[in-house]
């Protein structure tokens, strides 16, 4: 029987990568998509070339903790526990703190890190019962060593990695591991249409002098998934070309 793995943010340029990566390791996935982009996602599913026996389009606003703990209780009814959640959801509303409006704060907040509650805990209790279950929560560099302008972002990456760790003592005794990815500059569809020159400056400031394509952050959530992981919990793997060295 395939295992099933959740994630949210699957459309997005890295978290197409890792659905593609789980799809091929055999996984059957569920991927959720935001109320009311049906099309979309269905879009995205197409192009990928996905069957229904392979992912599963989910509705769900990971926003909205009523509506989490309501659908990922019939979710699993109707498949049983989850082995995998990968929390990839995230958005970003840059600006310098000063100027920083209320909105863009809370919802960076509410995408980046509420969500990662909202999706987790209403599964938790079910997997830790299964025993060798995995949470993988995508974070990012800018979490570890703080970016200007996001104040917002930063704070709500760097609040992933607190939770993963405290989670991962929980879950240890059921054999349950949470771990973190903390990606730098990636290669994704959008920042592939930044211009050359500002491409080539960041690309000068990282030290491998190249950015990470989705596929390595893909490959490296498959790794984590894996039984070959199963004795690494609470750890955040820096995949950033030595941007970052903590």
């Amino acid at each position: 029987m395939k295992k099933l793995a959740l994630i949210t943010g699957s459309k997005g340029g890295i978290g197409s990568a890792i659905s593609s990566c789980l799809v091929e390791e055999g996984y059957r996935l569920i991927a959720t998509y935001y109320t009311g982009k049906y099309e979309c996602a269905k879009e995205w599913f197409d192009e990928k070339g996905f069957s229904s026996d392979q992912v599963r389009l989910f509705e769900l606003d990971v926003t909205n903790t009523h509506e989490c703990n309501e659908k990922l209780e019939k979710l699993l009814e109707e498949e049983g526990t989850i082995d995998l959640i990968v929390n990839n959801a995230g958005i970003t509303r840059d600006g310098q703190f000063k100027k920083m409006a209320a909105e863009n704060w809370f919802e960076v907040i509410n995408t980046n890190l509420n969500s990662v509650y909202n999706v987790t805990q209403p599964l938790f209790s079910a997997m830790c019962e299964k025993g060798n279950c995995r949470i993988i929560n995508i974070s990012s560099v800018n979490g570890q060593k703080g970016q200007f302008g996001q104040t917002n972002y930063a704070a709500a990456k760097a609040g992933m990695i607190g939770f993963t760790k405290s989670l991962a003592l929980e879950g240890a005794k059921y054999g349950v591991t949470a771990n973190v990815i903390a990606p730098g500059y990636t290669l994704t569809p959008m920042v592939a249409e930044i211009r050359e020159e500002i491409l080539d400056n960041i690309r000068s400031g990282i030290p491998l002098k190249r950015l990470a394509t989705p596929e390595e952050i893909g490959k490296a959530v498959k790794y984590l998934a894996s039984d070959d992981a199963a004795y690494i919990t609470g750890e955040t793997l820096s995949i950033n070309g030595g941007l970052y060295m903590s």
